[in-house]
Formats: C-alpha cells, sequence, structure tokens
C-alpha cells in the first residue's frame, strides 16, 4: 500500500503486515559510460550504434545501467568493453547529467585505451550494430541517440577546442513530456555548472 512512513516526507510502497512494514525505495537509475579518445589530440572518440531499443540504429557513446556492487567507473569500464569490445583506463570524471523526469543520472568518465603501445582495438558487443571512431568534427554526421550524451559531446568538444583544458561539467536536463530520447530539440539544460 503507498503510506508516508513515520520519518519520510512522501508516499512509498509500505507492506501491509505490521510485522514487516518494510518500505519499498524506487529510486533513480544510474547509467555509466565513456567517451574515449583515440588519438593523442582528444580530437578522435568512440562511438557506437544501438543494436536494442530505445533508439536503435542510432549512436551513442558505449554507456549502460550500472550494475549492484560495481562503482560508477567500474560499470563504465564495463560498458565499454561489453558494448565495444574494448579495454580503457578510466582518467577522469567527465559530465554528471540529471534527468528527473525519468529517473536516470548520467556519469560518463573520459576514458583512453587502456594498452596505448598497441593500436587501439575495438569491435561490436551484442547490444552494438557498428562501431566507429569519428572526429568531434563530424559528430554532427550522426544521429545521437540520447540528449544526455548530445550535451556531453558538445561539453567535450568545447573543452578539447579549449586547448585541450578538460572540466567537470554537471546539469539537469528537463525534457518535454512526451518527447522522444533522441529529440534533440526537446529539452533544455539547466542548472548548469563546471570547474
Amino acid at each position: 500500500m503507498q503510506a508516508i512512513p513515520p520519518t519520510e516526507d512522501r508516499l512509498r510502497a509500505v507492506c501491509t503486515n505490521s510485522a514487516c512494514a518494510q518500505v519499498h525505495y524506487v529510486n533513480p537509475k544510474m547509467v555509466v559510460g565513456t567517451i574515449v579518445a583515440c588519438d593523442d589530440s582528444y580530437e578522435k572518440i568512440l562511438l557506437v550504434k544501438r543494436a536494442n531499443e530505445p533508439c536503435k540504429g542510432l549512436w551513442t557513446v558505449p554507456a549502460g545501467f550500472m550494475e549492484l556492487g560495481e562503482s560508477t567507473a567500474d560499470g563504465a569500464r564495463r560498458e565499454t568493453a561489453e558494448e565495444a569490445l574494448c579495454d580503457v583506463d578510466i582518467v577522469a570524471p567527465f559530465i554528471h547529467l540529471d534527468l528527473p523526469a525519468i529517473g536516470q543520472s548520467y556519469v560518463l568518465f573520459r576514458a583512453q585505451p587502456a594498452d596505448t603501445t598497441a593500436p587501439f582495438s575495438f569491435g561490436n558487443g551484442s547490444e552494438t550494430e557498428e562501431s566507429k571512431i569519428v572526429h568531434i568534427d563530424d559528430l554532427h554526421q550522426y544521429t545521437l541517440a540520447f540528449t544526455a550524451v548530445s550535451v556531453a559531446l558538445e561539453k567535450y568538444a568545447e573543452d578539447v577546442r579549449n586547448e585541450t583544458k578538460f572540466r567537470v561539467h554537471h546539469g539537469t536536463i528537463t525534457k518535454r513530456p512526451g518527447a522522444l530520447p533522441s529529440d534533440m530539440s526537446a529539452f533544455k539544460l539547466e542548472k548548469y555548472i563546471c570547474s
């Protein structure tokens, strides 16, 4: 049943058995991933084309839902290995975007190939139709799957063009009700900060 537990300020799903009274919390989901720099200039990055819905056939960075028992960085590394068949080292946090309307939070890290002495190896995981290295000046040629990824890549390109002075970004994405995840004209970036 829905009730406000004694120490809470909002409705929660509460077990009706008085001996139990367990509260079931429904919390936002964490999406973690990487922006993999594939060259020393940071201008070439790895994109993957989604093989699954939502947004099947559209492009994104390697990312997905964080699993229990892993850190955000470990989850980002795992998602990159699963989707693009490549091992990466996490370099630094890059962007944290909240999407309150759909209960998601995106945390994307800057990453680089784990073995910088060998040719960069990548491929198509089971959730990926295609993967490729793309120059940041050519991103406009790819239809991106998610507004959060669009914002992240826009900020990444800005930082690269700013003499590769990478900042840490944060903001909240609000979307027009009913808009598709890939509708780049239906969102606003609000409460944006960077350092």
